[in-house]
């Protein structure tokens, strides 16, 4: 890719500026002011010389696709608990494969977000950002050029697609990835992949969304408004497979976070250098087990299929997918304030059911009384500001379990009072 260049075109600029809050000075050429500065911050300089260019000036990667705009809006600052502070409740809401297509799912959960106080992480797949006419551009390991298990895109689709991830993107979303061709189970699957292979994945996934003007022809386009070699710092594997081999080549490009394995409702902690954020097993009403907290594996557990489910018990397994979650929030909202991992698809399985359970989900935790519904790179920001004597007195909860007194006495740094009754305590009234 070319080294990164500031943006000369007036129209683009102002169109990036707008969507970037990013405040953006235009001249009346509407070439951006200061362009040719390279003094110092507020250093004089002679009469009729150009303004330096202000901090957050929108700079193009690449073809420009992509952009460097300041730091990404409505981030919240994650503080450290407080001794004896209670922590809040953090929901995870993920999208493996995130892309707008003709449902305008992606579009649609955007603004269920936004309408609960919530944000979230999509886990984008590179090669929806590649036109089918370039498909031979993707090589993926153990595979022939141009191969994919999940196809490829069309330009308007990658123009639909682009629009959501930078909307998403300002609304202080998270954009991950779920790679590029979805390889699952032997001959050539993701579970067999090197370290290497997983690297050279993770490249290609990265150069389809740098490319993606390029690659379409749509160079008077608006870029997308990250770097995205610096947004991306963390994923999910296709079908959960491979994670130990990704995890290796993840941790040696600077990833932050792993979201591919089974986990039970319990705090979170680093594995190999990463914070494992793995998915949950929540129960299903009505039934003798437990399962992970996504769509396809509760639609895997009452249909068996994608497609052939029937039809009237559809609104059944939408509820009982809602109200496992709900079981499981409950049990950590009102137990160990473990967070709550979910992931989904953009999918209308068996009716769209699932996608109804989950925005009844989101609109009824998200909007309750500590509760934080975050991506997970504000979920990693914030374990990373904890005291790691803390997150360790936080993994001694198992399962739903509160602490026996109170959250005060349990997090205190001081030692908690003894219980009335037993030697030391103090004396009660006669």
């Amino acid at each position: 890719m070319a080294a990164t260049q500031r943006i000369t075109t007036g129209v683009t600029l102002a169109a990036v500026c707008a969507a970037a809050l990013a405040g953006c000075a235009l001249d009346g050429t509407g070439a951006e002011k200061g362009a040719q500065d390279e003094g110092a911050h507020g250093a004089k300089k002679a009469v009729g010389a150009p303004a330096p260019a202000p901090k957050n000036a929108v700079r193009l990667i690449g073809d420009g696709s992509t952009a460097y705009t300041g730091a990404q809006p409505r981030l919240p600052r994650a503080e450290r608990l407080k001794p004896g502070q209670r922590p809040p409740q953090f929901v995870v809401f993920s999208w493996d494969g995130a892309g707008e297509d003709s449902q305008r799912l992606f579009s649609h959960f955007r603004k269920v977000a936004k309408d609960n106080r919530a944000t979230m992480t999509y886990f984008l797949s590179g090669v929806y950002m590649l036109p089918e006419t370039k498909r031979d551009l993707y090589r993926p390991p153990q595979h022939s050029p141009g191969r994919s298990d999940i196809g490829f895109n069309d330009e308007q689709g990658i123009k639909d697609t682009v629009e959501q991830l930078r909307g998403a993107w300002l609304e202080g979303n998270e954009i991950g990835t779920h790679f590029n061709g979805h390889f699952c189970g032997s001959g050539g699957g993701v579970g067999e992949w090197s370290v290497e292979e997983w690297k050279d994945e993770i490249a290609q996934a990265k150069a389809f969304v740098k490319s993606w003007k390029t690659n379409t022809g749509a160079r008077d386009a608006s870029p997308l408004p990250f770097d995205y070699d610096k947004e991306l710092v963390g994923a999910r594997t296709p079908c959960l497979e491979g994670q130990k081999n990704f995890m290796s080549a993840a941790r040696e490009l600077g990833f932050r976070y792993d979201t591919s394995g089974v986990n039970d409702q319990v705090w979170p902690k680093k594995k190999e250098g990463l914070w494992d954020l793995s998915l949950q097993l929540v129960p299903v009403p009505g039934r003798a087990f437990e399962t992970l907290t996504m769509d396809y594996n509760f639609m895997v557990n009452q249909s068996g299929t994608t497609s052939k489910g029937d039809p009237a018990k559809h609104a059944y397994w939408g509820d009982q997918m809602r109200d496992g979650l709900l079981a499981g929030f409950s049990r950590a909202y009102n137990g160990n304030r473990a967070p709550l991992i979910i992931g989904n698809h953009f999918e209308s399985w068996n009716g769209g059911t699932y996608m109804r359970a989950v925005e009844e989900t989101i609109e009824r935790v998200c909007n309750q009384r500590e509760v934080r519904c975050v991506s997970f790179r504000q979920l990693a920001d914030w374990l990373d500001a904890q005291d790691p004597k803390t997150l360790d007195k936080l993994r001694t909860l198992k399962v739903g379990q509160a602490p026996e007194q109170d959250w005060a006495s349990f997090l205190s740094d001081r030692p908690a009072p003894a219980p009335k009754g037993v030697p030391g305590a103090p004396a009660g009234r006669p």
